[in-house]
């Protein structure tokens, strides 16, 4: 099993939200950092735990997977958790409307950046050993704070301008841990190149290129015509989010 089996998962006895019975929830105030309490508590609380920032503008989530594979393959999960974000937003966009994923992090619907993914695993952590835990955390703009009009930024945007109506944080988190659950069965049975596949598809077009991620989870890029192939380093590109500005803690704008 590429993730974590599930009997190791914890369940929630009360919920605060509608999750798959694997979830355990915990729920932070609004000045909690979802990312940063879920990787301090994966080694106590263990995989299934999904951490929710309760925000009314962000959608803001992290949850605790233990893989059984070497780290540098395990962090493939990136794309299985990124694959669950978007067609979580599918489910609630309104027809037609683009998800669309720039390599490896970022989201945007219909070419505006609402946010992006982040990937951590324990700092002492053997490369060829399974990891202790992964940590894949989300972060999605709902609603844009500030006295700008719509369309000032025409390279970000958010859920609501993009009339994603009445959806609110919680309701995009229940439906990104089933579509995890639906990820993680493809991985199972399938393998992994489905989750590739899926994940390659919503890749923002480049006319030219052919895209392929490897057992590393590298991004193997050739141009038509071309024999040589580029590889681009996951473990690189998640040292700093593409999509997260450092100054604000959310995404860019």
């Amino acid at each position: 099993m590429p993730i974590g089996e599930r009997t190791r998962l914890h369940a929630s006895s009360k919920p605060a939200l509608d999750l798959p019975p694997p979830f355990r929830l915990i729920t932070l105030r609004e000045v909690g950092d979802a990312f940063a309490h879920a990787v301090s508590v994966a080694a106590d609380e263990g995989a299934g735990t999904l951490v929710h920032v309760g925000r009314f503008d962000l959608a803001e989530f992290a949850v605790v997977l233990e893989p059984e594979e070497p780290l540098h393959t395990a962090r493939r999960a990136l794309y299985a958790g990124l694959t669950a974000v978007a067609d979580a937003l599918a489910v609630h966009a309104p027809p037609e409307k683009p998800i669309s994923l720039d390599w490896p992090d970022a989201v945007r619907v219909d070419g505006g950046l609402v946010g992006g993914v982040r990937l951590a695993w324990p700092q002492a952590a053997d490369e060829r050993e399974p990891p202790e835990w992964l940590v894949f955390g989300a972060m999605i703009r709902i609603v844009s704070l500030g006295d700008e009009e719509t369309g000032v930024r025409p390279l970000s945007s958010a859920l609501e301008e993009e009339g994603f109506d009445d959806l609110g944080s919680g309701a995009l988190v229940e439906s990104f841990a089933r579509h995890l659950m639906v990820a993680i069965d493809t991985w199972q049975e399938q393998g992994f190149g489905e989750v590739a596949k899926s994940y390659l598809a919503r890749l923002s077009p480049e006319k030219g290129l052919r895209r392929d991620i490897d057992v590393s989870g590298d991004l193997l890029v050739r141009r038509m015509g071309k024999t040589e192939t580029e590889r681009r380093s996951l473990a690189q590109a998640l040292a700093v989010p593409s999509w997260l500005d450092p100054a604000t803690g959310g995404p860019r704008r």
